[in-house]
């Protein structure tokens, strides 16, 4: 198992190589702090990260609301393990090894009361139109009134908007270039090194034992994210930023 000194190195590549497909990473995780800070409404709110991965989003939110509680739900064995090691003993931090896309992962959150918030950054992507609907109706039944979900992901546009799908993503590709996201390790080079690395070995045996399928070859649109939430009985929906199709999409309880 890594120490936590290689834990949070790790982590900081992890960090490096999400910003080559995310060059505005930091600002999408500040505006999700800027709409949990708005709508919840108390000092110590209760959020629930979907899809945490490592917990990058998760610590930002401690860092901005040191009262909240988070509990990060993720099913990456790997990512969990990495979280553990780096960020274990963080006050307000719970991690929780779960799938989105299996039953039973609202009760093994074992909240003590509804969520004021839940958040999810770079992650809901993975999951089909009917695993995604699920999760929001599960979502709206976790959240408390008035509560907020928050997801901050590349959103694309409708089928029947080629133009401004391809402009979006012209968008998004012309500002990773200014930025130099294109200079960093990317996604593919990260879990080869991982792979290779003697400390993560019983991590990776975990991962191995649990294969993780990531193939939606039919990936939600910003539409259907919308007409999902909104059929999960979310009153209001919306996008609150955005940069090409990187979006902050907010659903009001």
């Amino acid at each position: 198992m890594p120490t936590t000194l290689q834990a949070r190195n790790w982590m900081e590549r992890w960090d490096q190589q999400q910003e080559f497909y995310i060059a505005d990473r930091e600002e999408r995780f500040a505006v999700i702090a800027d709409v949990v800070t708005a709508v919840a409404g108390r000092p110590d709110p209760l959020i629930v990260d979907l899809g945490a991965g490592p917990g990058s989003l998760s610590v930002r939110l401690l860092d901005r609301i040191p009262a909240a509680n988070v509990v990060a739900v993720d099913a990456d064995p790997l990512l969990l393990g990495l979280a553990r090691a780096a960020y274990g003993d963080r006050a307000g931090l719970r991690m929780v090894g779960h799938d989105l896309r299996t039953t039973g992962w609202v009760s093994a959150l074992a909240l003590p009361r509804p969520a004021d918030a839940v958040v999810s950054t770079t992650a809901l992507h993975w999951l089909t139109r009917p695993q995604l609907a699920d999760v929001y109706r599960d979502c709206a039944e976790l959240l408390r009134a008035g509560g907020v979900l928050v997801n901050g992901d590349h959103l694309a546009e409708a089928p029947d908007r080629p133009r401004l799908g391809r402009l979006t993503c012209r968008i998004a590709e012309a500002r990773a270039a200014r930025a130099g996201a294109n200079r960093t390790e990317d996604w593919g080079a990260w879990w080869d090194a991982v792979g290779s690395a003697p400390e993560l070995a019983d991590l990776i045996s975990q991962r191995g034992a649990r294969p993780l399928e990531h193939s939606v070859p039919d990936v939600p649109t910003l539409d259907d994210h919308i007409a999902l939430l909104q059929q999960a009985r979310f009153a209001e929906v919306g996008p609150v930023w955005q940069h090409g199709d990187d979006r902050v999409l907010v659903a009001l309880r």
